[in-house]
This record gives structure tokens, sequence and C-alpha cells, in this order.
């Protein structure tokens, strides 16, 4: 039983429960802009299993694929692929048999939604983490496409097809992970260093990080505004809408001007609110 029980926190520690579960919630957030949960619980339900199958089997094969850079990283020493908790081999067979499942689902329910997840499967794993991670610091560019793709799906899923309100819901997730993943790069500049692998700050700069932030976040608030006003969000959720986006320009604006690294890991912290709080206004 305890074998059990270690084995079963390994493979959850494999998931990133926190990186997915956001993820998954923007998916149903996306769901959500255009129908009601209540009367279609069946399809919210398959959304859900789906997502989280499709993104926890990326997660998994992503860090099969990085497992040599994770031993490099103080930040990711202890994870279970890289203190051998986790065999490569059971780590790849169970990334497969996730994703395996979750995109057949996803294309079981609606052949379009299910080749959006299939589509973010790809990009996160073959382009940007087998081809791009290690070689270029832009490789950010299209894991925040991968990223974009659950809300797109969930939009896609919910409206019958494909519209301008779904495409400024990925954009918006788009141009937030920059926010996200510079801030991070940043505050683990050694640990990339280490592993060797190429960041923007590595690249070009902790300053231009900091204004590649500032105008990331511009765009992802701008993206985000565009849609809320597209799915007839009320007066007052766009206020507060406003008042979390004036948060987040005015953090990356001190990060320019006053950079601190508590600054940098206030505007990282922030970023992850901003995202949760964003989906959670689209869905109430």
């Amino acid at each position: 039983m305890n074998n059990l029980k270690a084995k079963f926190r390994a493979y959850w520690l494999l998931v990133k429960s926190l990186q997915t579960g956001l993820l998954v919630i923007t998916g149903m957030a996306g769901y959500m802009s255009a129908r009601c949960p209540v009367f279609n619980l069946w399809t919210v339900a398959g959304l859900l299993v789906s997502l989280f199958l499709s993104i926890s089997g990326s997660t998994i094969l992503n860090m099969w694929w990085d497992r040599d850079i994770d031993s490099k990283m103080k930040r990711t020493q202890k994870r279970p692929l890289a203190t051998g908790q986790v065999s490569p081999k059971e780590a790849l067979w169970l990334g497969l048999l996730l994703s395996l499942l979750g995109v057949g689902f996803a294309a079981a329910m609606d052949a379009r939604y299910g080749l959006i997840i299939f589509s973010g499967l790809i990009f996160d794993v073959v382009v940007y983490s087998i081809w791009l991670k290690r070689r270029t610091a832009w490789g950010i560019v299209w894991g925040g496409i991968s990223g974009g793709m659950p809300i797109l799906a969930g939009r896609v899923l919910g409206y019958g097809g494909f519209d301008w309100v779904g495409v400024m819901l990925s954009l918006g997730v788009l141009f937030w992970i920059p926010t996200h993943i510079m801030t991070f790069s940043m505050k683990y500049f050694d640990d990339y260093k280490a592993a060797g692998v190429p960041t923007f700050p590595s690249a070009y700069g902790f300053q231009t990080t900091r204004i590649a932030i500032a105008v990331s976040s511009i765009f992802a608030a701008l993206a985000m505004g565009a849609a809320a006003w597209g799915i007839g969000m009320t007066v007052g959720y766009l206020r507060v809408l406003v008042v979390l986006s004036a948060g987040l320009l005015t953090l990356a604006a001190i990060s320019v001007f006053q950079p601190t690294e508590r600054v940098n890991f206030g505007l990282f912290k922030y970023a992850s609110l901003y995202m949760l709080s964003s989906m959670l206004l689209i869905m109430v």
C-alpha cells in the first residue's frame, strides 16, 4: 500500500497539477463564454476529462524529454524522473497513454475540438520542447501557442465553431505566458544557464526582458478586454477586469523602471492570479 501511494504521488508530481489545473480552467472558461454548463453537464464533464488527460500527458512527455536538464537544475533535481522514482520508459508510456486517451476522447466529442487539443499537444511537446527549447529563447512563443489552445478549444466546443472572441481569448493567454515564463527565467537565471537552456535574460539581458514583459502584458490585457467585451461581460465585471489588468501593467512598469528581485517575483505571482481571476470572471 505504501509503495502504491508513493508511486501515485510520483505520477501526480509528473502532472504538475497547478499548471495543468490552470490550463483546464482556461478551457472551461472558453466553453462557458459560449454556453451555460448547467444544461450541458455531460459535455462539461467530457471537456474536463479530455483536457486533464491530454494536458497531463503532454506535461509528462515534456518532463520525460527534459529529464537530463532537470537533473542539472537545483529547482528541478527532486522531480520523479531526475531522482529515479519513475523510470524514463515508465514516464514515456504513461505520457503517451494519457495523451492518446485525452485527444481520442476530445475527437469523439467533436472533431474540431479534438483537432485543437491535438494541435496544442504537438506545439507543446514536438515544436516547443523537442525542437526549439534548447535552441532559441524564442521557443516560449511557440510554447505560448500551445498554452492558448485549451481556451480556444473550449470556446469552439461551446460556440460550435471558430470566432474572433475565441481568437482573442487564445491571444490573451498567449501574451500572458511571456509575463509568467520570463519572470520565472530571471528568478532562476543560474539554473537555466547551468542546464544550457537559452532564455530571454541570457540572450538579450534583463532590461530587454523586462521591456518584453511589459509589452506582452499590455497585449494580454487588451486581448482579454476585447474578448470580455465580445462575450457581453457586464459593466461591473468589466470594471473588475480593468482593475486586475491595471495591477498587471503597473507591476510590469515598475519592473522596468525600478527593478528588484522582489518586484520580479511579485509580478510572477500576480500574473498567475491575474489569469485565474480573468478566467473566473469569464465563467461567472
